[in-house]
């Protein structure tokens, strides 16, 4: 087969996956679209009681309102400063406490069951503890945003670790390297993507931290938005703050999968 009739096939083959792509996209993008013309079609002709489920036009009404009114970036501003710092405070405290297991097995083997414990454990259920002991305010919402992220961080990069190619931990430990340069060299590499797995999972598990926290203590945030609205039965402040809440946790979700992207083509 000739070069020409090669490329050829292979711009037919990206082609295709271009295609198969812009499908998904669209697919994607028409069942939102459906889902939010149903949801108001059926409010407008009073199928469902809007009183409990609000409707798309009258959320976007209110959003408008509060972006206007600075009130949404104020609430958006504090709870994103939570998340922020919850999610990289538990994922930095989670991949180092890994990094020492894996260390130390001593360690590890003490620890094990302690882990599969508080990892069976509904860390939201000890926020209010939690909260007690940190206090209440910005720094009880972090930690609790933390607590729930660090265990299943853990856990994940740790597993990451052992499941390296211990071919080439042999090899360098033939050659004499030391466990530092074991950990530099093969160790961190080879367990970037878990690393990046379990960026992912905090993004959300540290949103649940922070408004579980807000839910409690705060007079201010998303999580206190959603609270407030279900007290005095607004529920269109409720679903808007909901939907918010769900953007700005896909938008950081892209983020990551920006970075794994561009790790895996610089990789290749």
């Amino acid at each position: 087969m000739s070069n020409s009739n090669k490329s050829k096939e292979h711009e037919n083959y990206i082609k295709s996956i271009k295609k198969r792509k812009r499908y998904i996209k669209t697919t994607q993008w028409l069942i939102l679209i459906l889902f939010f013309g149903i949801w108001e079609m059926l409010a407008r002709c009073q199928i469902i009681d809007i009183f409990l489920t609000s409707y798309p036009s009258e959320m976007f009404d209110l959003f408008i309102n509060f972006v206007k009114n600075g009130t949404l970036f104020e609430h958006l501003g504090i709870s994103l400063m939570e998340n922020v710092v919850g999610f990289l405070g538990g994922t930095i405290l989670g991949i180092i406490i890994a990094i020492l297991l894996w260390w130390s097995d001593f360690i590890s083997k003490v620890l094990d069951p302690y882990l599969v414990v508080l990892n069976s454990l509904p860390k939201t259920a000890l926020a209010p503890i939690i909260i007690i002991w940190v206090g209440a305010g910005y720094s009880g919402i972090i930690v609790t945003a933390i607590s729930v992220s660090i265990v299943v961080t853990i856990m994940n990069v740790y597993n990451g670790f052992k499941e390296v190619d211990i071919d080439k931990i042999k090899m360098l430990q033939t050659f004499g390297a030391t466990k530092f340069q074991i950990l530099k060299k093969v160790i961190l590499p080879s367990s970037v993507p878990a690393m990046i797995n379990s960026l992912k999972i905090n993004i959300g598990l540290s949103w649940v931290g922070v408004i579980v926290g807000e839910f409690l203590v705060s007079r201010a945030g998303i999580g206190y938005l959603i609270v407030y609205g279900g007290q005095v039965f607004q529920l269109d402040l409720v679903m808007m703050s909901v939907l918010v809440l769900a953007i700005i946790a896909a938008l950081m979700y892209q983020g990551v999968a920006l970075i794994e992207k561009k790790y895996m083509k610089w990789r290749q």
